[in-house]
C-alpha cells in the first residue's frame, strides 16, 4: 500500500461531546439501580435503558456492564441493571419495568459457554463472576435466552445485543459444544441490532438516536454494528469474497449487483472490468475510455482509480455454504480477519436463508481523551451492596488492578482479544491512570498499598504503535510481531517505564506489580524496560506465555520461537541477580493446539524436564468462536495463508484420548500419567525415554504409592523452585495484599477459566 493511503477515519462526534439527554437532571446514582426500591429512592418513575447481564453487578471499570452503564448514565440516561436473572420465565425481566428506549443484553465478561464448560466439554462447578463462586447461575448461550425473555416481557422494546459473546458470534460460526456451524447470534436472539468490539461509541450513538425518535431498524450506518437487510442498498459495490481470496474451483459467481436486474452486454462488460480492477462501476467507465485512447496512441495510459471502500461490501459465503463446506468456512474466516483494520476494512454481508446479516466496518478506536473520559466515571469499585459479604472471585482478583490500555497487535490465533478489542492500541493518559491508582488507595476496602497489576490485555503494549499512521491505516497484516517484529513498529517502552516510576512514587503506594501478560518478544527490544520491570515490579513470580517450544504449533499460533523466550529469561535472571532478588518465570503452555503432533508434545515435555518445570495445572486448546485457530480446528485448513481445496491440511487434535495424551505430556511428572506416556513413547519409537535416568522422561515401573519423588539434580534454591514450584527456606515472596506466602505451585492459569474474556491469550 502506498504511504498516501488515508488514515483511520475520525468519528463525527467524540464521546464527551454529545448533548446530554434531558434525564441528566436526576444526577448520578451511587450504584445503578437493580430494583424498584432503588429507583424510587432516586426519584425515577422508569428507566431509559436496562442492561441485562450474566455477571454479578460490580461497579468497577473491568466489568463491562458497569462501564457501559456508567457511560450511558453520564450521557444523561437513566440506566438500570438486571444481573444474573432467572431465565425460567419472563417475570424477572420486569423488575425495573419497561425501559423507555431499549434493553441492552450481554452475557458478561466471558462467553457463557466457555464460562460454563471446560475444554473437555465438562460443566464447571463454579463461576468466578457469581457471588460465592457458585456455578449454574446463567444458562447456556445466555445472550440468546435473555433476549428472548426480554422480548417475551415487552415485545415492542428494541433489543441491542453486545458483549464478547455477541461480538464473537456475529456471523456464522463454529460452535465447539455442538460441533457444528451455528448461524449469527443476531438471528438466534431475534435482536434488533448487534454491537461488536469496544462498543462505547456505537452504544452512545444508538442511544441518542433512539431517544430522538429514530427507529432502531433505520440505524444502519454505525460502525461496529451488525443488523439484518434484505438487499444491498443502491450505490454500493458488492464484491464476492472469492474474488478477493479465491479458495479454489467454485461454481460460477452470479451477478453481484443484486439491485441491477437487466444489464446490457456493455454494462456487463463494464461491471466485469470494475470487479477485475477493484473499482466502482462509474470509475470503470473512465478506465475503459482511458484504455481505449491509450491503445489508439492518443494519450498516456492512466492508472486504475482506487476502490471506494466506504461504499464497498464483501459478500461472504452464505451460512448454508459454510455449514456444508469446511474449506469455505476457513475462507470466510480468513476474509473476515483481513477486514478488521478500521483504517481500511470494508463492510461484510452473509446470507442466512433469504435475509442478509450485514456487518459494518469495525469501530474507530477511542482516542486518549475518550479513554480517560470512559475510565473517569464515578465507579464505586466494589460489588453492589445487595451481595452483602459474599465474595465474587473475579472481583477479588482485579480489585487492586488498573487497566491502562486496550487492544493487542500480537494476533495470536487462539486468542479472541484482537477480534474483540482490535489490534490498534488505545491508551489512557498517565494522569488518568495515576488518578485511578489514588482512587483505589482512598476508596477500596482492604487496600494495603500494593497495586496487584498495572496492565491490560498485554502488559507492555502501552503507547506502542506503527511509526506511520498512514501505513497503519493501510496495513492488512494479522500481527505486528509475527513472524518477527515489524520494522514499522515503535518498540520504545519509555512511556510505560515512566508510568511505572510515577505510580510507585505516589504517597501510600508501597508496590506496583505486573503479574502477567508481558509480551516478551517486545520486551527484549527494550532491555531498559526489562530492567525496570524485574527490579521493581515482579512479586517473586512473573507469568509469561511461550505456549510451546516447537515450530509447527508456534507458527499456527503466530507466536515467536522458544529462542526469544530464552533471551528474555537471560535478561530476567541477569537483572534479578543485579537487584539481589530471587525471582522466577512461570511459563504457560497449551496442549492440543492445531498443528501440534504427538512428537511436538514429547519434545515440549523433554524441554520442561530439562529446565526443571513441573506444571500443576495445564490448559488444553479451547476452540472459542471466531478465533483463527478455531477455523483450523474445524476445517483442517490454515486461514493464515490462502485457503484452497488442495492446500496442505493442518493436523488437528480432536480425539479425546489424544487430547488427554497431550495434556499428560505437560504433566510428565504425575504418576497417574505414566502408563499413558509409556504406551505413547513405545508407539513413537522412543522407548529409550522410559527409565529412572535423569535424561529419561518417565520411570519404567509404577510406584506402589502416590508419594513418588523423581531423582533430584544438584540442590540449589533456584533448581529446587524450578523443579517443585516451591521456595526453600523463609518466605521471600509476598502476595498481592502484602502478606507472606509459602510453597506456591507452578500453575497454568490463575483460577479464572480460561485466562481472559473468552479466549486463552
Amino acid at each position: 500500500m502506498p504511504a498516501t493511503a488515508p488514515a483511520i477515519p475520525k468519528p463525527r462526534t467524540r464521546l464527551f461531546e454529545y448533548p446530554r439527554y434531558w434525564a441528566e437532571c436526576f444526577g448520578k446514582a451511587e450504584f445503578l439501580p437493580t430494583s424498584r426500591t432503588e429507583m424510587d429512592a432516586l426519584g425515577w418513575d422508569s428507566c431509559d435503558i436496562i442492561i441485562v447481564t450474566g455477571d454479578a453487578y460490580v461497579d468497577h471499570p473491568s466489568f463491562g456492564m458497569a462501564l457501559v452503564g456508567r457511560l450511558l448514565e453520564d450521557q444523561g440516561f437513566r440506566v438500570g441493571i438486571i444481573a444474573q436473572p432467572d431465565w425460567q420465565s419472563a417475570e424477572p425481566y420486569t423488575v425495573l419495568g419497561q425501559p423507555n428506549l431499549f434493553f441492552g443484553i450481554a452475557a458478561g465478561n466471558m462467553d457463557s459457554m466457555i464460562n460454563r464448560y471446560t475444554a473437555d466439554r465438562r460443566m464447571r462447578s463454579d463461576d468466578a463472576y457469581t457471588p460465592g463462586g457458585e456455578g449454574g447461575r446463567r444458562p447456556d448461550r445466555c445472550s440468546i435466552v435473555y433476549a428472548q425473555r426480554c422480548r417475551e416481557a415487552y415485545p415492542d422494546v428494541p433489543i441491542v445485543l453486545g458483549g464478547i459473546e455477541a461480538s464473537l458470534r456475529r456471523i456464522a460460526h463454529y460452535d465447539y459444544w455442538q460441533d457444528e456451524i451455528r448461524r449469527s447470534i443476531l438471528l438466534d436472539a431475534a435482536a434488533d441490532i448487534l454491537v461488536y468490539g469496544n462498543a462505547e461509541r456505537a452504544i452512545v450513538d444508538i442511544a441518542h438516536r433512539i431517544a430522538r425518535g429514530e427507529a432502531v431498524t433505520d440505524i444502519d450506518d454505525v460502525r461496529g454494528t451488525a443488523f439484518i437487510r434484505r438487499n444491498t442498498p443502491p450505490r454500493w459495490l458488492e464484491v464476492d469474497s472469492p474474488r478477493i481470496d479465491r479458495p479454489g474451483r467454485l461454481e460460477r459467481v452470479v451477478n453481484p449487483y443484486l439491485n441491477q436486474r437487466d444489464m446490457t452486454p456493455a454494462e456487463r462488460q463494464r461491471r466485469d472490468a470494475a470487479l477485475a480492477g477493484a473499482v466502482a462501476p462509474a470509475e470503470a467507465d473512465a478506465s475503459a475510455d482511458a484504455a481505449a485512447n491509450s491503445a489508439a496512441g492518443n494519450v498516456e495510459p492512466l492508472p486504475l482509480p482506487r476502490l471506494n471502500r466506504a461504499r464497498t461490501v464483501v459478500r461472504l459465503p452464505s451460512f448454508e455454504k459454510v455449514r456444508n463446506d469446511r474449506v469455505l468456512y476457513s475462507h470466510a474466516s480468513r476474509v473476515l480477519h483481513l477486514e478488521t483494520n478500521p483504517g481500511n476494512a470494508r463492510a461484510l454481508v452473509q446470507k442466512h436463508g433469504d435475509i442478509d446479516v450485514w456487518l459494518n466496518p469495525p469501530p474507530v478506536p477511542l482516542s486518549t481523551p475518550e479513554m480517560d473520559y470512559v475510565y473517569g466515571m464515578p465507579f464505586q469499585r466494589v460489588p453492589h451492596p445487595r451481595y452483602g459479604e459474599q465474595k465474587i472471585p473475579a472481583y477479588e482478583m482485579i480489585r487492586f488492578s488498573v487497566n491502562i490500555m486496550r487492544g493487542c497487535f500480537g494476533g495470536c490465533t487462539f486468542c479472541s482479544i484482537t477480534e474483540h478489542e482490535g489490534r490498534i492500541i488505545q491508551n489512557r493518559s498517565s494522569e488518568s491512570i495515576l488518578a485511578e491508582v489514588e482512587d483505589i488507595r482512598d476508596k477500596v476496602p482492604g487496600f494495603t498499598g500494593v497495586i496487584s497489576d498495572l496492565g491490560g490485555p498485554t502488559a507492555n503494549m502501552y503507547r506502542l504503535a506503527c511509526k506511520s499512521p498512514e501505513i497503519e491505516a493501510a496495513c492488512r497484516r494479522p500481527s505486528c510481531v509475527f513472524p518477527g517484529v515489524c520494522k514499522n513498529l515503535n518498540t520504545d517502552h519509555s512511556s510505560l517505564t515512566q508510568l511505572y516510576r510515577d505510580a510507585r512514587a505516589l504517597p501510600g503506594i508501597k508496590k506496583v506489580l505486573v503479574s502477567s501478560g508481558v509480551r516478551y518478544d517486545l520486551a527484549v527490544e527494550d532491555p531498559e524496560y526489562v530492567k525496570e520491570l524485574v527490579t521493581h515490579h515482579v512479586g517473586g513470580y512473573l507469568k509469561i506465555a511461550p505456549e510451546h517450544t516447537e515450530k509447527g504449533p508456534l507458527d499456527k499460533m503466530m507466536k515467536p520461537g522458544i529462542g526469544t523466550y530464552d533471551r528474555f529469561r537471560e535478561l530476567f535472571e541477569q537483572f534479578s541477580k543485579e537487584a539481589g532478588k530471587e525471582q522466577y518465570l512461570i511459563p504457560y503452555f497449551i496442549a492440543a493446539h492445531p498443528g501440534t503432533s504427538d512428537e511436538d508434545m514429547l519434545n515440549l515435555a523433554l524441554w520442561l524436564k530439562q529446565n526443571g518445570f513441573r506444571a500443576d495445572q495445564v490448559q488444553a486448546f479451547y476452540p472459542s468462536p471466531m478465533a483463527t485457530a478455531t477455523a483450523m480446528y474445524y476445517s483442517g485448513k490454515n486461514p493464515l495463508r490462502k485457503v484452497g481445496y488442495k492446500t496442505d491440511s493442518v493436523e488437528t487434535v480432536k480425539d479425546p484420548e489424544q487430547r488427554k495424551l497431550h495434556k499428560a505430556f505437560l504433566r510428565y511428572h504425575d504418576p497417574a500419567n505414566w502408563p499413558l506416556l509409556r504406551d505413547a513413547l513405545r508407539r513413537l519409537g522412543r522407548a529409550e525415554l522410559i527409565g529412572d535416568g535423569p535424561q529419561q522422561l518417565v520411570p519404567a515401573t509404577q510406584p506402589e504409592s502416590g508419594d513418588y519423588r523423581a531423582p533430584r539434580r544438584k540442590n540449589s534454591a533456584h533448581a529446587h523452585q524450578r523443579r517443585t514450584g516451591k521456595v526453600q527456606g523463609k518466605p521471600r515472596v509476598k502476595s498481592a495484599d502484602g502478606t507472606p506466602r509459602r510453597g506456591r505451585v507452578l500453575t497454568q492459569h490463575t483460577g479464572l477459566p480460561p485466562r481472559d474474556d473468552g479466549s486463552q491469550g
